[in-house]
């Protein structure tokens, strides 16, 4: 919580300094609106995820078996620690530096900037960094999402619908398929094969593409009130 609070302080000088503006202009307010956003956004991203970690299962025949370990102790430390992680990407990602980059060089450049770096961030988060191939594969995955999620903030002018976008993913993604650095939480993977050939590709596309695709066409088609 230390760490929030100290990129909330350095977001509200960067603000100030450069635009005379307090952090109510990464868009907490009107606060129904923002909620209603960030629900929506949660709601969504959690249903992607799930719905594409169920395909890639399906494409290695793997099953998803409740952790003999899980009780609700487990589950409610994998959500505080991945709101806890989510609020601080995002503050950084597209809280004051998304703002003032949309201000100085337009929307697309902004997003685009927000984006490259988020990749570039989770070479070192993920451990990739120095090996090529996994380097590609990390930079498409979270670089597509990043770009996305900032789409979202520039469309809605407010840091809560890519809040709600990205923890409703890590929820999904660590607390109930274990996918997270907390280890097994909810389910855990069982049996499967290694893919190959045209089954791999396949696997690769729905993994990296299809995710920031419909996050994507959600945003694009979200109303504004």
């Amino acid at each position: 919580m230390l760490g929030i609070l100290i990129i909330l302080l350095a977001s509200w000088l960067i603000l100030f300094l450069f635009e005379k503006k307090s952090l109510l202009v990464l868009g907490f307010t009107p606060v129904a609106k923002r909620l209603k956003q960030f629900g929506l956004g949660f709601l969504v991203s959690a249903a992607i995820c799930a719905s594409v970690t169920l395909a890639l299962a399906a494409l290695k025949s793997e099953t998803w078996l409740l952790n003999d370990q899980f009780n609700f102790t487990l589950l409610l430390d994998s959500v505080w620690y991945d709101l806890k992680s989510v609020f601080t990407e995002e503050l950084i990602y597209r809280g004051a530096l998304l703002y003032l980059l949309i201000k100085k060089l337009g929307s697309k450049k902004g997003v685009l900037i927000s984006a490259i770096a988020f990749g570039i961030y989770h070479w070192f988060s993920f451990g990739a960094f120095g090996n090529v191939v996994p380097m590609i594969y990390v930079f498409l995955l979270t670089g597509l999402m990043g770009l996305v999620w900032a789409y979202a903030f520039a469309k809605t002018e407010s840091i809560m619908l890519p809040f709600g976008l990205h923890l409703g993913w890590n929820v999904i993604s660590n607390g109930l398929f274990s996918k997270g650095p907390l280890g097994e939480i909810a389910l855990v993977s069982t049996g499967g094969i290694e893919p190959e050939g045209a089954i791999m590709i396949l696997g690769l596309v729905i993994s990296v593409f299809v995710p920031p695709l419909v996050t994507w066409v959600f945003i694009k088609y979200l109303k504004k009130e």
